[in-house]
């Protein structure tokens, strides 16, 4: 071995790969019913994209980004989350210009270096959707149905959604000034980078991870008490719209997300332990903040395939099974290849799963392999079979066998 997997990362192969097929696949088919056009960005942008969009003041930003200087000295980041490439897109392409809404979605890598734990890599894949060009709280009901449906679909229950609003930037400073005085009564209790934070972005604090911190936070000032009426009736509408619609939810005014670009609602849903699955939210003043001669409203949500894979795991859900070998075709002697390759690729292009010999086993090793893979049935074609026009087909459950011609062969399996 010359070298390993980089820490962080992993290779998909075997059950997990044919797990994310079939996530991708429901996404795709909801998506669709939804209206969704799928989006694939480059893995990589100019850093300036994450530093306007994402925040500078964020530990994305300050602490997590991989950047690199490319060869012609530009400084280029591999992308830690999808929404500010997707948007860079949707503006660049002139997307805004046709009617509206745009409604995104797509499957991307991220990076981002972190301490790798349970449901995060410093590589991991997302699920998201962007929606742009609503400034109306319908756009996050759709976002909200759209997830609760796709969890529905891949079997996960119980998570609970809760959701909060952070305001908009004329409530938000009010609301700064608030949190700032009552951080300043605890400065000294704090850990250094919420100090730090406290002077750049305020609102920062409240999702830092420390324990002390967190306990101080407890009693801090909440976004939800300081919003101006059009934030206000914004998120009563959202509730409003959410209660007529049957779906439950808990205000949890502890949710305010870890990126800059959020404002009004923000979400997220929690497993049965309080794991955060995934969230989203509002982001209106993003668009602006990457191309200062557009203004337009945008809601979204990520959601890793890896920790949906690892719910999926700890509540013990069973994804469909891989569909099994339905049929084995051995081969016996040289002369016969050509010939039972024929079928075999007859049976392919008829969209049966067929396997058959490569490594030149004898009979008896090639029936013990067919019988490792699990193949429904097996056959064996030599010169004598190719004489005949005649071969016995084998169940391998049941062991019964059935004699047919090898004209019919394919005919047997469509």
């Amino acid at each position: 071995m010359i070298t390993q997997r980089p820490k962080g990362t992993q290779d998909w192969y075997g059950e997990n790969i044919h797990k994310r097929t079939i996530i991708e696949g429901i996404a795709r088919d909801i998506c669709k019913t939804f209206n969704i056009k799928e989006i694939i960005t480059p893995v990589f942008e100019h850093t300036v994209l994450f530093q306007r969009g994402v925040g500078e003041t964020t530990d994305v930003v300050q602490k997590e980004m991989y950047t690199f200087e490319d060869k012609g000295n530009r400084s280029i980041t591999l992308k830690p989350e999808g929404t500010a490439g997707a948007v860079r897109a949707y503006l660049e392409n002139n997307l805004y210009a046709e009617s509206q809404p745009t409604k995104l979605f797509y499957f991307t890598q991220a990076f981002r270096y972190e301490n790798p734990q349970s449901g995060r890599f410093r590589q991991h894949h997302q699920f998201g959707v962007e929606f742009l060009g609503s400034a109306s709280p319908m756009a996050e009901v759709e976002i909200i149905t759209l997830l609760i449906e796709f969890m529905k679909r891949i079997g996960l229950k119980g998570a609970s959604l809760h959701i909060n609003s952070i305001g908009c930037k004329n409530c938000r400073k009010t609301y700064n000034e608030a949190l700032l005085d009552f951080l300043r009564q605890h400065e000294n209790d704090l850990c250094s980078t919420c100090r730090e934070r406290m002077t750049k972005n305020p609102l920062r604090v409240l999702d830092c991870k420390v324990p002390s911190c967190k306990e101080i936070i407890k009693d801090a000032p909440r976004t939800i008490n300081y919003l101006d009426d059009e934030c206000k009736e914004h998120f009563e509408e959202l509730k409003s719209l959410l209660t007529s619609l049957e779906i439950p939810y808990v205000i949890d005014t502890g949710i305010v997300r870890g990126l800059d670009y959020y404002t009004k609602t923000v979400f997220e849903f929690l497993n049965p332990e309080g794991f955060t699955l995934c969230g989203g939210g509002r982001y209106d003043g993003l668009i602006h903040e990457i191309d200062e001669k557009q203004d337009i409203p945008a809601v979204g949500f990520g959601f890793g395939i890896e920790r949906i894979l690892g719910e999926l795991e700890s509540e013990g859900v069973e994804l469909e099974p891989e569909p099994p070998i339905e049929l084995y075709l051995g081969i016996l002697g040289n002369e016969a290849k050509s010939s039972a390759y024929k079928i075999v690729k007859e049976l392919r292009n008829a969209g049966i799963i067929v396997e058959t010999d490569y490594m030149d086993r004898s009979v008896k090793a090639q029936m013990k392999y067919a019988n490792k893979i699990g193949a429904k049935n097996t056959v064996i074609i030599g010169a004598d079979e190719l004489a005949n026009n005649l071969v016995r087909v084998k169940n391998m459950e049941t062991g019964e066998q059935t004699e047919t011609s090898l004209d019919k062969l394919v005919n047997m399996f469509m």
